[in-house]
């Protein structure tokens, strides 16, 4: 079996987070509730977050089923910003082992293989349906890409990749929200805060946006070195409805101490 060499996460996959985030889910409850779902789910759920994070496959798998590989565009800047992680070893017969974790519709994977002719891609996510969006890609190949259905916040990843196959000396690679970004400023404005940077869009699907510090903290907490991490700003104009967005994005790249 290859080595696994490469982690990579991407903004928009996951509902939930990882287990050493869960610390973000005591403050600030909201208290303007968005929709029926909502007020139903406030009954149930003494904090709103343990509800939207229980449901986050069925919200996730509702918006792939709508959205299809249309949402999300084609990732085509990553040879630009981390080509040194995926480039292929010219001395050996293999290339890098990658596992994406919140693979979505393969808006990454696709884009990846193409560029880089000796990669594999481990990819899961918690939506079957965005898994079989994947595997009914034409692009999809079972010797380039395993795509499989995984929560890695409650499953145990390692039933599916062997320890033995990760190679010492490999990356995580993430790229989320950050805070101050145009969306968390119109979520703030329609008070959709479930916890402290933690936010409910309106079809149930949550993102999180993240500061440097907060970011680089939890990956020190859980063993892992920060090898480069900044913040992305993008000024984007939409001509149409005449409004400037202050897009913002978190870049940073962790391997283990």
């Amino acid at each position: 079996m290859r080595a696994l060499t490469v982690g990579i996460t991407f903004a928009g996959s996951y509902c939930r987070l990882t287990p050493s985030m869960y610390l973000i889910s005591t403050v600030h409850q909201c208290h303007r509730y968005f929709s029926s779902t909502a007020i139903e789910a406030a009954r149930r759920y003494p904090n709103l977050d343990e509800y939207y994070q229980k449901n986050a496959c069925k919200f996730w798998d509702n918006f792939y089923k709508r959205h299809k590989n249309k949402f999300f565009k084609d990732r085509h800047y990553l040879e630009k910003d981390w080509g040194q992680y995926f480039s292929d070893e010219a001395h050996s017969s293999n290339g890098k082992v990658v596992l994406e974790v919140g693979c979505g519709a393969g808006n990454t994977i696709f884009p990846l293989v193409a560029a880089y002719p000796k990669v594999f891609v481990h990819a899961c996510d918690i939506s079957p349906h965005a898994i079989a969006l994947v595997k009914s890609h034409m692009e999809f190949k079972e010797d380039r890409v395993n795509a499989f259905v995984y929560d890695v916040t409650v499953d145990n990843l390692l039933k599916r990749i062997n320890p033995s196959s990760v190679d010492p000396g490999g990356h995580v690679l993430l790229r989320d929200y950050a805070v101050g970004d145009f969306a968390q400023m119109k979520l703030d404005n329609k008070n959709q805060m479930i916890s402290e940077g933690f936010y409910v869009r309106g079809d149930g699907t949550c993102s999180f946006y993240f500061s440097e510090d907060f970011l680089s903290t939890l990956f020190l907490q859980a063993g892992f070195n920060t090898v480069d991490i900044s913040t992305y700003c993008k000024q984007i104009k939409n001509h149409r409805r005449n409004v400037t967005m202050d897009r913002r994005w978190i870049r940073a790249v962790f391997n283990l101490g």
